[in-house]
């Protein structure tokens, strides 16, 4: 008979209890009876590891858990996972990580690296680490901030003024950033919303490089480096961090996070913080159990239908915490706060040795192509679509002309006219080219109110344009998919209602602000 029957406790429980036996005797006698009773997989791993603490075995022998079925990283959460008793209805769709093999010797502090691959160092994540703060990459181009840096600052602003109302923690803003030069850009970053702006300077980091930036983003992360540079922070790793969806973004959200063994929620257009209710045992623990977390980063993105939306969440397993909680954010999705130049913050510069292997890729020379056409910022945006097939070149000239007759406004084209055979004459083939797509592949818009004429609705499209304010769809067709997700829907020809749309506009007729509203008209 052991001194604690397992099956009587929780993991959480036994994991406490088993921290007062030091008899390794009997924590193999605890060890037979969880496997002759409810045989959970992490229980196992919890008395494992208290038998490589007392020194009784090496953490390179096993104790039944076979290979591959340790529960790492994040999970699909389904509701039969949640079951119908756990708070909310929505099904939060959790993204999947694999699971990496970590070769550690018995002496090792699993905080330490560890090496992994011939290449590669891999750092385990943290048990009852110790997290805190909303770290923001802010990407640079040509010694300015991407427009998509002050968005993410804004909105990270106030998910952790809100945090500090709910929770009552005062947790900071960290905006991290690295270039060549970049100090005054830190500077902008606390008028933007950040309390702690962190930066690396270099000039060989002028242009984004994988290896340098990957690394000095990790460094930063785990608070590595001199003491003036870290002692401004008392945790282990962020709690949240989000990146921007651009290419770069994209590239260095994928490999920070994979350093620091977490997970990642890609091309997200919303964030808020709760708690969340769970019975997957792979959370849990264990079957029939309900768990709560707190203060869970909830991030919402587009699934591939582009109809619906997704929640994705980065939670932890039982003694193996994944953090920071992470997110990559459309461009475009949030507000940036209006900046305040006289907002005190702290300005930290980094300190890290960069390795000359890091930089073996050199750019000897470049040339600069022309400024591609930004879509976004603007107020209203008119797209054309397979509509105007009839007569390609007068049907881009009445989307122009409707552009022409609002203050703030541009012109964008669905792929459908990017990939036609329609032949543009004179200058209004311009318009035709790949750099005014909006779409899944093309550039996602925002505007207050977005005019789309002769557009199906297809769902790629759909995806670059649906956090539009107003949207008013022009179609033929009354069985258009745009149509279930426009605001208003005039059934004509957009060779017709364009120009009358246009004039009504120039008249004074109908204003922007009307339409937005929903007092434009009667149609």
């Amino acid at each position: 008979m052991t001194a604690i029957d397992p099956d009587e406790h929780t993991v959480d429980e036994l994991t406490e209890q088993l921290e007062t036996i030091e008899e390794s005797s009997e924590l193999q006698a605890i060890l037979e009876a969880e496997q002759a009773g409810q045989n959970r997989d992490t229980a196992r791993e919890a008395i494992h590891a208290r038998l490589e603490a007392t020194g009784e075995i090496g953490s390179d022998e096993t104790d039944g858990v076979e290979a591959g079925t340790e529960t790492e990283g994040e999970y699909e959460e389904t509701k039969e996972d949640v079951g119908e008793e756990a708070d909310g209805e929505e099904v939060d769709e959790v993204a999947e990580t694999e699971d990496e093999e970590l070769a550690a010797s018995e002496d090792e502090d699993e905080s330490e690296p560890a090496e992994q691959t011939r290449d590669k160092k891999h750092v385990r994540a943290l048990s009852n680490g110790h997290y805190e703060d909303m770290w923001v990459f802010c990407e640079t181009q040509r010694g300015e901030l991407l427009e998509v840096s002050r968005e993410m600052l804004g909105k990270a602003r106030g998910l952790m003024d809100q945090f500090a109302d709910d929770y009552g923690d005062e947790e900071r803003v960290v905006a991290f950033l690295m270039g060549d030069d970049c100090e005054d850009l830190a500077e902008e970053c606390i008028a933007y919303g950040a309390d702690v702006a962190v930066y690396h300077d270099d000039d060989r980091l002028e242009r984004f490089l994988h290896k340098p930036y990957t690394e000095i983003s990790a460094h930063m992360a785990r608070g590595e480096g001199t003491v003036e540079s870290t002692d401004w922070r008392e945790y282990d790793k962020p709690r949240y961090i989000l990146f921007p969806a651009t290419n770069n973004g994209r590239d260095l959200s994928a490999k920070v996070q994979a350093e620091l063994d977490s997970g990642l929620a890609s091309d997200c257009s919303d964030l808020f913080i709760e708690e969340e209710v769970v019975s997957n045992p792979v959370k849990t623990g264990e079957p029939g159990v309900k768990k709560t977390f707190e203060k869970v980063l909830h991030m919402k993105r587009p699934d591939f239908s582009g109809f619906e939306y997704s929640t994705i969440l980065c939670l932890d397993n039982p003694n193996r915490e994944f953090h920071p909680q992470g997110a990559s954010i459309i461009p475009g999705s949030f507000d940036p706060i209006e900046p305040d130049h006289e907002r005190d913050g702290l300005v930290v510069e980094h300190d890290m040795e960069l390795e000359d292997e890091w930089f073996r890729v050199e750019i000897t020379e470049h040339d600069q192509l022309e400024a591609g056409v930004d879509l976004t910022g603007h107020e209203v945006v008119v797209c054309l679509g397979r509509g105007i097939a009839d007569d390609p070149t007068e049907g881009m000239e009445l989307g122009l002309e409707l552009v022409d007759a609002f203050g703030d406004a541009e012109l964008g084209i669905t792929r459908g006219i990017v990939t036609s055979s329609y032949q543009f004459e004179g200058h209004v083939e311009q318009y035709s080219k790949e750099e005014r797509q909006i779409g899944e592949t093309g550039q996602v818009v925002a505007p207050e109110l977005y005019v789309a004429a002769g557009v199906s609705g297809a769902v790629q499209h759909k995806v670059g344009m649906d956090e539009s304010d107003t949207i008013v769809a022009i179609n033929t067709d009354t069985d258009a998919r745009i149509r279930d997700f426009s605001d208003y829907f005039l059934e004509g020809d957009l060779f017709e209602v364009l120009p009358r749309l246009t004039e009504a506009v120039k008249s004074g007729d109908i204003e922007l602000e009307a339409v937005a509203d929903g007092s434009g008209g009667d149609d």
